[in-house]
């Protein structure tokens, strides 16, 4: 029905060039997990990844040591592929002394016993997917199935599926139409699939994992594009031949097949390009009634060139690709035989880099590999230049294709075998594991591609993935994003900001002077102190205060902001110039008595203290050569420091304050400390005005941590940094030995997380689970 119809004439004529390029994308892909040898990891997976039949991004594929990372549907290719760079991000980071194994083709393999199916928990779907497994197992082997690769998820928008079927006049119902359109995509993707085997084929190996392959076949170093599309790759025993003709015969020959046990259900179907149902619980009867709802493809080997094990431009050649199989006339090609499709295919995928290659056209006419190709990708370009939607990507894109069908030496499978034949197939694919980590490290406190966001806020994110938790930002500026698992939601502000604190706990943290006769009134130890409003009359309060250490700070402020800490003798002027200073940021100040100690941030979630940080305020040490200036610019150069909460340390300033510390203690930024001389440029120690974070979550006595969450409860704070001020952490005696300074109603997690010293606490994570999820 279709090939009586120009598509891309009606396309053009409806002016829906921009949607053809639009739909629905998703990515499976799988990685055996390896140890550092690279031997099969025989560790069980993580835990930190939760129950495998709950988590819809990270669970297992067959085995316990292979892990399947899947995206959710999105709008874009972008999308969907910086999500998988994410999931796989997480996963890297999350392993210990493992590696995600980048080829197609397993690494070293122990017998067939000792390879560990996965494990589910005890529910009736987790007994299930365990003996489908061992099924699976008995009958193509363990090692088979640790073959793996990365399927690509693909319907067009429902919109522009609309709209080309109510211009025309097929006498089809809508359902019908989707199911056409499908249908036309996969026979001609089975057709023309031998031209993505060459062109992305990355699988190499020394070895078969199938009993029943002939050796001499499976390696496939010296012309193999493919060893998993292979012979001896991830396919079924028999070569089965469902019909793409109409759903009815493909479900009939489905149902055959799973009724004669060749198959023992659909999942077990494993062909180049799959239909899928709407309800994927109910595949054959979901097919039936409701039609096609997007077509898989499984056809993309792993690339380990790439750390994600595929790129961009790959699949946008893809994308357009699957296009091409929409508007080729099938008249034109005489649609398709399945055997002859095949043929190519295992041509390809076993000889695809030998010189002179022919394939079959049809039955009785060969053609150049060469050429043949050149031809598809001739007819690619020009559907896109036909509907003019980024041309110039295109064709570098196609250009870049036809480079590699001119070189056979600059396909991917071809630089692979290559570096296998130097450096050996484990120490090659490990070097490149190894890389690849590497990586991932140097961006281990980022959600990739979201590194606008605050620091604290993209950890929370990335430990809702982790978990199987999605999100939505809602506004990027504020840090406001939505988690979502799909049971319930959960609305969050800069990762600290929850429903589980009530606008009034908010008020009562934000407010200094508050806070303290909170808790003062609690039996809590506080500074004492004096409260001003009039700027005047804090500046001739100088009498009062000049004799002692003192502390002046705005009521209502966070990150340090506007606070001075005056020791010993101090002049009037230094005295006026901090009370102006605390009222630039805000209209009421507190002068307090300066409690002498270390200053310890307690991060209280519920009822536990997640994590403790000595905040040692910003300093540098001297090297003997360079002044102040030189050795700020040489600390800033760490990585972990930046500017605006996006890394997990904050650059050290040369500012007004430091400047005036610095000529309390005789100095200024042109002095050059001695060799190992600490100069510090500020007495207050946060993180946000560059302090240093050193975790004592373990050396402080549970007493002190007993007061923090008495704090927080006290304000009826769930979430809340404690800022406590302790001299000395080895007396007994702790109710003399300590004040609360602040409480905080927004705590930084980041500081937590990536300490200058210690371990990570996991705060985001925590958070995650008090919210319920």
């Amino acid at each position: 029905m279709l090939e009586t119809i120009n598509l891309i004439n009606k396309i053009k004529t409806l002016g829906l060039e921009k949607d053809v390029f639009e739909g629905n994308f998703g990515l499976e892909k799988e990685n055996v997990r390896v140890d550092r040898t690279g031997k099969l990891a025989l560790s069980p997976h993580p835990i930190g990844f939760g129950n495998k039949l709950q988590n819809p991004f990270i669970t297992t594929d067959f085995s316990e040591s292979q892990i399947e990372m899947i995206t959710p549907t999105c709008s874009t290719i972008k999308e969907s592929y910086n999500f998988l760079e994410n999931i796989h991000h997480i996963v890297s980071l999350e392993l210990e002394d493992e590696y995600l194994w980048p080829q197609s083709a397993p690494p070293l393999l122990p017998n067939e016993e000792t390879i560990p199916i996965a494990r589910y928990d005890s529910s009736a779907k987790g007994h299930q997917a365990e003996e489908y497994r061992m099924k699976l197992a008995e009958k193509y082997g363990k090692k088979k199935q640790l073959i793996s690769g990365i399927h690509f998820n693909f319907s067009f928008t429902e919109h522009l599926l609309q709209m080309i079927h109510q211009q025309l006049s097929t006498g089809l119902s809508f359902k019908e139409f989707k199911n056409e359109i499908y249908l036309k995509v996969s026979r001609n993707f089975l057709k023309y699939r031998w031209l993505l085997i060459y062109l992305f084929g990355a699988s190499v190996s020394e070895k078969c994992f199938d009993s029943t392959c002939d050796d001499r076949s499976h390696n496939n170093l010296e012309y193999g594009s493919s060893f998993r599309n292979g012979l001896c790759g991830y396919r079924n025993k028999t070569n089965f031949h469902v019909s793409h003709r109409n759903v009815e015969e493909y479900l009939r020959d489905l149902n055959k097949l799973i009724k004669t046990g060749e198959i023992s259900r659909v999942e077990e179907y494993y062909s180049p390009v799959k239909l899928k149902p709407h309800d994927k619980k109910n595949y054959l009867s979901s097919l039936s009634k409701d039609g096609i709802a997007y077509v898989e493809f499984r056809i993309l080997d792993l690339n380990p060139l790439h750390k994600v094990g595929i790129d961009l431009n790959t699949l946008e050649f893809f994308h357009l690709f699957i296009l091409f199989t929409l508007f080729i006339n099938e008249k034109e090609t005489k649609g398709i035989d399945q055997n002859i499709a095949l043929k190519n295919h295992n041509l390809v995928a076993s000889l695809g880099r030998k010189p002179q290659l022919m394939l079959l056209k049809n039955e009785h006419e060969k053609i150049s590999m060469h050429d043949w190709g050149h031809n598809i990708l001739d007819k690619m370009l020009d559907l896109a230049l036909q509907l003019g939607i980024k041309e110039n990507k295109y064709k570098e894109i196609i250009r870049s294709a036809k480079e590699k069908i001119d070189n056979p030496e600059k396909t991917i499978s071809s630089v692979i075998s290559k570096g296998v034949k130097e450096h050996s197939y484990i120490d090659y694919h490990l070097n490149l594991a190894e890389v690849h980590l590497k990586e991932s490290k140097r961006k281990k406190f980022n959600l990739l591609h979201h590194e606008d966001l605050e620091l604290s806020t993209q950890i929370l994110l990335m430990n809702a993935l982790k978990t199987g938790v999605n999100f939505e930002i809602l506004d990027r500026q504020e840090n406001f994003v939505l988690l979502d698992d799909g049971f319930k939601q959960e609305y969050v502000k800069q990762a600290t900001k929850t429903s589980l604190d009530s606008y009034s706990t908010v008020l009562i943290m934000e407010n200094k002077l508050v806070t303290k006769k909170v808790l003062n009134h609690t039996g809590i130890k506080v500074p004492i102190g004096e409260y001003y409003n009039n700027i005047n009359e804090a500046k001739n309060a100088y009498r009062l205060f000049c004799n002692q250490d003192i502390v002046i700070k705005p009521k209502s402020t966070n990150f340090g902001l506007g606070i001075t800490i005056l020791k010993n003798v101090f002049s009037r002027h230094l005295f006026e110039k901090a009370v102006e200073m605390a009222f630039t940021h805000d209209t009421s100040i507190l002068i307090e008595e300066f409690v002498d100690g270390k200053e310890y941030r307690f991060l209280v979630i519920g009822d536990d203290v997640v994590g403790i940080l000595n905040r040692v305020p910003a300093n540098v040490i001297g090297d003997g050569y360079s002044n102040i200036t030189e050795l700020v610019i040489e600390k800033n150069k760490d990585p972990l420091r930046g500017k605006g909460y996006k890394t997990p340390l904050e650059r050290i300033d040369l500012g007004e304050p430091e400047k005036m510390f610095l000529r309390e203690q005789g100095k200024d930024f042109m002095y050059m400390p001695k060799h190992g001389e600490r100069i510090f440029l500020r007495e207050n120690s946060n993180i946000s005005t560059g302090g240093d974070s050193i975790d004592y979550t373990d050396e402080i006595p549970v007493e002190y941590k007993t007061v923090a969450i008495k704090a927080a409860k006290a304000a009826g704070a769930t979430i809340c940094g404690v800022d406590m001020v302790i001299p000395d952490i080895t007396k007994n005696k702790i109710e003399e030995n300590y004040a609360i300074i602040e409480l905080n109603f927004n705590p930084a997690i980041h500081i937590h997380s990536f300490p200058y010293k210690g371990k990570n606490r996991m705060p985001g994570q925590k958070i995650i689970k008090a919210l319920g999820f």
